[in-house]
């Protein structure tokens, strides 16, 4: 039989997983997703992917600022849902909401915890220089990402992978779990295993002041640095333009031997010193410009050798 389901999501890692469980042929009771925000030059208000995706296929969609209130409360657990999946919702679930529905709430984590638990598991994950990640199905309780775990799936994090690449495939791999988790559920067949107490670690939301690139940091985290933050927010450094400095995002990289002082601009095709090797920038974008391979950007942006950039 179908489960009555709360579908709780923002962004665009969430819209397989609503979609997953659509096809599965479960009701979609109705979907929360973070409220609708100024977008674009305009400023217009503009629905969250989810939000979105919801409106596109005739679902009831609520977009509350916060769930804390009695009112909400008691709006949600009238829906009488046996579940409320939860994928990067982005809002915190008091207790009666995770009491709410008959079999609790599920949230699709992108890690393989308690590694990772927090904000942003998927950039960090590669920043760090993990070699695997995967997807999670947890049961959800008050602690940050605390509950125990009721189906996982692997996924190697490959050399040139970038937070842009693994959000796609781990956004599919979490949609197919969901629905199998939901499956297990209707067939009485889910079990649950505490997470493991070592190896716990904090995914922290990015914050602007670690964007910039740290030249005298060795080669490897330099280019791990710069493939976990894109393509956005985006790993940057400063070139010294005509008029005034522009800030250049560092979308792909590739490390390679060279030596010199951090920062130092080796060849004529983009190979940066670092504090121990070097980095070859394979894909860069300018501020106000799309991304462009290296010899593209060389082409309109003067690079000597012997430069050292900031």
């Amino acid at each position: 039989m179908a489960l009555r389901v709360v579908f709780m999501g923002s962004p665009e890692f969430s819209t397989a997983a609503l979609e997953a469980l659509l096809g599965a042929g479960h009701e979609i009771v109705c979907v929360y997703s973070q409220p609708p925000r100024p977008a674009g030059r305009g400023k217009s208000e503009r629905p969250t992917p989810v939000h979105q995706f919801a409106a596109d296929h005739g679902l009831e969609v609520r977009t509350p600022k916060s769930l804390k209130s009695a009112e909400a409360q008691a709006e949600f657990a009238a829906l009488n849902a046996d579940v409320a999946v939860v994928v990067a919702y982005g809002l915190i679930l008091p207790q009666p909401i995770l009491d709410a529905p008959r079999f609790g709430c599920l949230n699709v984590h992108a890690s393989l915890l308690p590694r990772w638990r927090g904000a942003a598991p998927i950039q960090r994950a590669i920043m760090a220089g993990d070699e695997m990640t995967g997807v999670q199905v947890m049961q959800m309780e008050a602690g940050l990402d605390t509950g125990p775990v009721m189906m996982s799936a692997e996924a190697r994090i490959f050399p040139f992978d970038t937070a842009g690449d693994l959000h796609d495939r781990l956004s599919g791999m979490g949609a197919d779990l969901i629905a199998k988790a939901l499956k297990a559920l209707e067939d009485g067949e889910c079990r649950f295993v505490d997470q493991p107490k070592d190896g716990l670690e904090y995914a922290a939301k990015i914050s602007n002041a670690e964007t910039r690139i740290d030249w005298s940091r060795p080669a490897r985290e330099v280019c791990c640095h710069a493939r976990g933050l894109s393509p956005a927010p985006g790993a940057w450094f400063e070139l010294d333009a005509d008029k005034a400095p522009v800030r250049v995002k560092v979308l792909l990289t590739r490390v390679e031997d060279g030596d010199g002082a951090p920062g130092e601009v080796l060849d004529d095709n983009l190979l940066i010193a670092c504090g121990d090797g070097a980095v070859r920038l394979l894909q860069v974008q300018r501020a106000g410009k799309g991304p462009m391979e290296a010899d593209e950007f060389l082409r309109g942006n003067r690079v000597p050798v012997g430069k050292v950039l900031s």
